[in-house]
């Protein structure tokens, strides 16, 4: 049988990426109602006309271990939206928040096995993006539609949210380096939200420029890191610290309010707790980078990666909630991020909060490349089936400044995007992460129909789903009622 995974040994054929020049760069799969797949491309002559998986920043690499994905895992999954989480405990309290969390922990990780197993569900074949399992699974067609402004969105719409969250947290610490100059030195420099948008673009674009996935392994390494130091202090100081005055656990909850209304709180804070786990969109393409023959595929080194990376952001995450909701109770608004030196700014030196704020944006800064290299690889796809051969330095360099230049301009165009995180949230990590691996799961692997696996995945991807869209809703209903400050190119 015609094998494609570049990886495989002798005899077998390199792998390609199957695209179909004449359909729109689709990708060709067996269908999954075959017992035996025919293979994807079985006449030489055939060969010269795909790119090769060798030529993309995704798969150009493929010598990366157990540690290299434990990185990329690391420095993907865990992000500053693991900074709201007391503020859904404050909302849901001590039992429900801690259960809501210890639920999405469980399912994420779940669907993080059940996408580690369909990598290679097809003998020979890779899936190393989650897009081309997606049309793999549901067809081409149903697959776009599914994923295809999901996979994008999580790709190119986090690294829009990091350049605000990056570039914002950029000015914070110039001003908290700046607190208390009685000579007015650095305000008279200080500049503005655009600018440090500029400042977080041209640093992440510079680091943008190693060829790919798997040459970023040690940059993830020290974003993994960051994004450990700054949580840990987060909560540590918090109790060193100590709780303000007053500080109340009663929720936020209230009688006054009408059912409806209660309602929507509480779907708005499952949301802050199953959005903050992230990263199902990039896990695909992270195994890509794996070894994989005949003998020994990519499985067993990836679990052991998830397996080393979910047990630090588990000792990161739960703390984090458990202890920012002890310390802050329901006086916390918008996440410790602002609570945190709101009440404790007299308590740390400026030096301690200045180290936080740059640990942050290393982290943002790290992420960065992961989220950003899918965009690469799709402009390389559709540059090297046109051109049929590899895609040269410089045209790399250009699209990588080009894409700079785009989220710079999304960023700067829409710096309120962040406070829309839970409606596109819902439209696209809710399904993308809770519920299409279990359906992806039934179509390829099959299992016997009203069996306990078949039944456990139909109502968890129908769960999934329906968390999807009551997010939706209820997002949008918290939106029209309390409004949006669309603060349009005024960052």
């Amino acid at each position: 049988m015609g094998e494609v995974d570049g990886t495989f040994k002798s005899p077998l054929s390199p792998l390609f990426i199957q695209i179909d020049p004449s359909s729109n760069f689709e990708p060709q799969y067996p269908s999954i109602s075959d017992s035996h797949p025919s293979p994807i491309i079985t006449q030489p002559q055939q060969l010269q006309r795909f790119p090769k998986d060798a030529w993309l920043p995704l798969t150009e690499s493929r010598n990366g271990n157990t540690f290299y994905a434990a990185f990329h895992i690391l420095n993907s999954n865990i992000g500053f939206q693991a900074l709201m989480l007391p503020l859904a405990f404050a909302t849901l309290g001590w039992v429900w928040g801690s259960v809501s969390l210890s639920i999405a922990f469980v399912w994420q990780l779940y669907t993080i096995f059940l996408l580690i197993k369909l990598h290679e569900s097809f003998p020979g074949i890779r899936h190393s993006r989650y897009l081309f399992l997606a049309m793999a699974a549901f067809g081409r067609r149903l697959g776009k539609v599914a994923a295809l402004f999901p996979v994008m969105y999580l790709s190119g719409g986090n690294c829009v949210i990091l350049i605000i969250t990056g570039g914002g947290t950029m000015k914070l610490l110039f001003k908290t380096l700046c607190d208390n100059d009685h000579n007015l030195t650095c305000n008279s420099h200080s500049l503005s939200g655009a600018e440090w948008f500029l400042v977080f673009t041209c640093l992440a674009i510079l680091m943008a420029q190693l060829p790919n996935l798997n040459s970023v392994a040690y940059v993830s390494l020290i974003g993994g890191v960051s994004a450990i130091t700054y949580c840990t202090l987060f909560w540590t100081l918090s109790v060193r610290n100590g709780r303000p005055t007053s500080v109340s656990y009663t929720t936020s909850l209230s009688k006054d309010h009408s059912d409806m209304a209660n309602f929507t709180d509480i779907i708005n804070a499952i949301g802050l707790i199953v959005i903050a786990f992230r990263g199902h969109n990039v896990l695909l393409e992270i195994q890509g980078t794996l070894p994989s023959n005949v003998e020994e595929t990519s499985e067993k080194p990836m679990r052991r990666g998830v397996t080393i990376a979910y047990i630090l952001i588990a000792i990161c995450i739960f703390p984090l909630a458990i202890v920012g909701f002890w310390a802050y109770g329901n006086q916390i608004n918008g996440g410790l991020l602002i609570a945190f030196p709101q009440f404790h700014r007299e308590q740390v030196s400026k030096f301690t909060m200045g180290a936080m704020y740059v640990l942050l944006i290393i982290h943002c800064l790290t992420s960065f490349q992961v989220y950003a290299m899918p965009v690469f690889d799709n402009l390389e796809i559709r540059y090297t089936v046109i051109k049929n051969h590899r895609c040269p330095r410089l045209v790399r360099t250009c699209f990588r400044i080009f894409f700079g230049g785009l989220t710079f301009f999304i960023a700067v165009t829409f710096p309120f995007l962040p406070s829309l995180s839970l409606l596109l949230g819902g439209m696209t990590l809710v399904p993308i992460t809770y519920a299409y691996p279990c359906f992806m799961w039934l179509a390829i692997k099959k299992p016997r129909k009203k069996g306990v696996v078949w039944c456990f995945n139909i109502a968890l991807g129908c769960l999934g789903m329906i968390l999807g869209a009551l997010l939706v809703t209820a997002a949008l209903r918290t939106l029209i009622i309390r409004g949006l400050k669309a603060n349009f190119f005024h960052p």
